[in-house]
Order: structure tokens, then C-alpha cells, then sequence
């Protein structure tokens, strides 16, 4: 039997400089319960480095590999190169168009992601600079995805965003701000590269599971989608096995 691996997931902690505590005593204790903590991004409000300094703080006593994408907030304050000097300072392996193998099972591609829609609603290059811009920015983002999925030579690909790949998993939001919250480009890769799963944040009122057109199981693990469901939730946990990818044993834990 292959050896599972357990996922502590959760996206949009959006810590502040006065949340000191908040989190702490419920990481402190993850060891024994997980195997990794996955970060989806919006480490923090406003990208401030206070504000990544009381995360790390928060994180000090976690003993289990930490990875991590940063959000949108998490660039707000322009002093993102700063934040992630902090963040990284911690012991957090944070990924953009990284890979990280944590065994020989096992293994983990990140990126942010980026807007652009869903379906017959996805921006295409057209017309004016901005826009073409702006679909640049999202192919770009998609293909640090792909390349980092490829990089990959663990049998299990696990992939770690911030924005949405699927339109299933912000379902609850309002339809006007669905392009803003992700698009399915990104789920090309999860499907090309035959990802055993995908964890993103940001649509705090979403819908925790989808899938990809290819079968890839999608969770969005924002935190306070979490605690809609369960109040109380901290993190998302996921078994990952060579031989249950798609299937998983999955759970939402709480607080104690």
C-alpha cells in the first residue's frame, strides 16, 4: 500500500499588524495532523511587511513544511519583495512557477494565477494594448504553471494557486466578478499534466469543490469559505496517494 500524504490547506488569512495570536496555537498543533501546509495566498491585507512579520510569527512553531503563492493583497502595498523576504524568512517555501518535491510521491507546482473568465466569457487578445497586456499577464501565469507541473518527476503533481482555475469553485459569488477571480486557462495545464489535484483561495464566497473538464479535483480552500461551512475551520485536509488521486479521503478540521 502507498504510503498517503496529508494536506493542510487554507487561502486568504489576510493577516493584519493587530491579529497577533489569531492563528498561532491552531498551527502550533498541526503536527501529527498533517504532512505539509499548503498557503493560498493573501498571506496578508495589504502587503504590508508588518503584516508578514505577525504571519511569521503565527507560523513559528510549525514544524511541517511549509509552501505557499502570494495573492492579490499581497502585492497592494508595492512592497512585495519585502513581505516575501519575511515570509520566506519563516521557512516558507514560497512558489512562483516553483516546484517543490516534498518526497519521492509527492510533489507541489505553484503560482498566483490571474483573472480573465470562464468559457465563452474568457478575454482574448484583441483591440487595444491594455487589454492584450492584460491577457499576457494571465498567459503568462498560465504557462509558469505548465512548466512547473513538467518539472515535476514525482508520480503525484499537486498544484497551488491563488486564483480560481474553474468556474465551479467561485460559484456563490456574484456573476459580475467571476472574470475577476480567476479563469479556466489555468486549468489547461492541470489537465495536460495529469495534476492529482489543485488548491486555490481568493473567493472568500465560493463553493469548496469542483472538478477540471479532465477529472482534476479543484478545492477552494479560502478561509472564510472554510468557516461558512464549519465555523471555527482552520484548514482543509486532503489524503494524496499514488493510488487514490482522484478519489481522495477528505475533510475540513477545526479549531482544537
Amino acid at each position: 500500500m502507498a504510503e498517503i500524504t496529508r494536506i493542510a490547506a487554507v487561502g486568504d488569512l489576510h493577516c493584519t499588524k493587530d491579529m497577533a495570536g489569531a492563528f498561532k496555537d491552531v498551527f502550533a498543533r498541526l503536527e501529527g495532523k498533517a504532512d505539509v501546509l499548503l498557503l493560498c495566498g493573501d498571506l496578508t491585507d495589504y502587503g504590508l511587511p508588518e503584516e508578514a512579520t505577525v504571519l511569521a510569527k503565527e507560523l513559528a512553531a510549525v514544524k511541517v513544511p511549509m509552501l505557499g503563492v502570494l495573492g492579490n493583497h499581497d502585492y497592494e502595498s508595492g512592497q512585495v519583495a519585502e513581505g516575501t523576504r519575511v515570509v520566506r524568512g519563516r521557512g516558507v517555501h514560497l512558489l512562483c512557477g516553483d516546484t517543490f518535491e516534498l518526497n519521492s510521491t509527492v510533489g507541489f507546482a505553484g503560482v498566483k494565477g490571474f483573472m480573465g473568465g470562464f468559457g465563452r466569457g474568457m478575454l482574448t487578445p484583441f483591440g487595444e494594448p491594455e487589454t492584450k497586456a492584460f491577457v499576457t499577464a494571465t498567459l503568462n501565469e498560465v504557462h509558469a504553471l505548465e512548466l512547473a507541473l513538467r518539472r515535476l518527476s514525482t508520480p503525484v503533481r499537486i498544484a497551488v494557486l491563488h486564483y480560481a482555475p474553474i468556474s465551479a469553485t467561485i460559484a456563490g459569488e456574484p456573476e459580475s466578478i467571476h472574470p475577476y477571480l480567476g479563469t479556466d486557462r489555468l486549468a489547461e495545464p492541470l489537465d495536460r499534466y495529469g495534476a492529482a489535484v489543485a488548491f486555490h483561495g481568493h473567493a472568500h464566497s465560493g463553493t469548496l469543490r469542483g472538478t477540471t473538464l479532465g477529472g482534476v479535483p479543484v478545492f477552494n480552500v479560502s478561509l472564510p469559505l472554510l468557516r461558512k461551512d464549519k465555523p471555527g475551520a482552520m484548514y482543509f485536509l486532503y489524503d494524496a496517494s499514488p493510488e487514490a488521486t482522484r478519489a481522495p479521503a477528505v475533510k475540513i478540521a477545526s479549531v482544537g
